[in-house]
């Protein structure tokens, strides 16, 4: 029994010594289930490039804001899709109808206009627009045959500028030879402004009768033309002028001034800056105004240099008998050197040829330093062209409004 026993033990010994080492061990579902778990928290930190382990943020949160997010840019381009894509499409009922409303609409607007349209004309009629008023002063000197004009203020003058304010100055001429005009200074954004200047007229008792004074306000525009605010006109047959006249006016709309021709000039201009000399030639002029009785002129053409306001030299062309449209082609040089052609003026004035009395002014073209338009464009073409001939034909000026415009301070 005990010899049994041993036998058994030693052959239980062998069969352990016999069988292989056992393999490596299946890996545990707890190890694999954390390798899953960091790969998917690697792919959301990838995803949403937020650093779990610095953010904190449970894995649930990162996965929603994710499918927030998705579904925000979805409906997003929907959104765009709708409105971009299918604009232009409606349906053929709803285009009828909207049709129909409107069409509906313009008849209805139109019976309520026929019907306001009386009263509308009546209360413009009731209504009349107010451009402000004038107040002045009328008065003769029978001894020398002097009208005495005074512009004394204006009151509620209409708004011209953007800011709600004008810049009102007051123009005085007669109708209807408008030989000789007057304006006041220009008050600055001021509706209510107060001139108080006189102007005198030279005319006799006997002529006044059929002459009309006009006083108009205009708001002065540095960069345009003025625009008229309105005026006031007083047949001079109509005033007693054995006594002083002082009283308020109110303006009516005036119309634009019309800006009488005076012809057209072609003037050649040439500066050499190397030998410091100014050619000007007077080529020709057309449509001139006739200031005989014929219906003709006399023309003649006067240059005038002059520097910083002061005269330097003074040439004259030949006179062209009994024509609107002359031609003269004749050139005046001027020694001018390099350093004050840029602070030179030239005044160029066409005169009517008198032989009894003096001679009458034309018209009258100011270029170079101070000038504006074309005197000052035909000027800067010249300097920037040295050498050759530039040629430019001018609108004649009358001569007033340029010698008024010169006295003004250049800047």
């Amino acid at each position: 029994m005990r010899l049994a026993s041993v036998q058994a033990r030693a052959r239980r010994a062998a069969e352990e010594r016999e069988e292989p080492p056992p393999g490596p061990a299946p890996p545990s579902t707890h190890h694999s289930d954390h390798q899953f778990k960091n790969m998917k928290s690697k792919f959301f930190n990838e995803l949403t490039h937020m650093p779990n382990h610095k953010l904190k943020m449970p894995m649930w949160a990162i996965g929603a804001i994710v499918v927030v997010v998705l579904a925000l840019v979805a409906c997003l381009c929907f959104c765009i899709w709708k409105k971009c894509i299918n604009k232009g499409k409606k349906p053929k009922k709803v285009r009828e109808r909207k049709g129909g409303r409107g069409r509906r609409k313009k008849e209805g607007a139109g019976e309520g206009e026929e019907g306001k349209e009386g009263e509308g004309k009546e209360g413009e009629e009731e209504e009349k627009e107010n451009f402000g008023k004038l107040e002045f002063t009328l008065d003769y000197n029978f001894t020398d045959n002097q009208l005495i004009v005074g512009i004394l203020q204006a009151e509620n003058l209409a708004a011209m500028d953007m800011g709600g304010t004008s810049d009102p100055y007051v123009k005085v001429y007669m109708l209807p030879d408008k030989k000789k005009k007057f304006e006041t200074k220009v008050q600055r954004k001021n509706l209510c402004p107060v001139f108080n200047e006189t102007f005198i007229f030279k005319i006799p008792y006997q002529e006044l009768g059929g002459q009309t004074l006009v006083l108009q306000v205009f708001d002065f525009d540095r960069f345009g033309k003025h625009d008229v605010i309105g005026q006031i006109s007083i047949p001079m047959n109509s005033v007693d002028l054995a006594q002083p006249l002082h009283e308020w006016r109110d303006l009516v709309g005036g119309e634009k001034e019309e800006v009488e021709k005076l012809g057209d000039i072609c003037i050649s201009l040439r500066y050499v800056p190397t030998a410091g000399k100014l050619t000007i030639n007077i080529m020709e002029a057309k449509h001139l105004k006739a200031m005989d009785c014929g219906g003709l002129s006399d023309p003649f053409v006067k240059v005038v240099l002059q520097h910083q306001g002061k005269r330097l030299k003074k040439k004259k062309t030949t006179v062209k008998q009994n024509t609107l449209n002359p031609y003269f082609n004749e050139s005046f040089s001027f020694e001018i050197p390099f350093g004050q052609i840029q602070k030179v003026q030239v005044l160029i004035t066409v005169y009517d040829y008198d032989k009894l009395g003096s001679n009458d002014a034309i018209g009258k073209v100011w270029i170079g330093f101070g000038a504006s338009g074309v005197g000052l464009r035909h000027w800067s073409d010249m300097l920037a062209n040295p050498r050759r001939p530039v040629a430019q034909w001018h609108a004649l000026c009358p001569e007033e409004e340029v010698d008024e415009a010169l006295k003004k301070p250049l800047r």
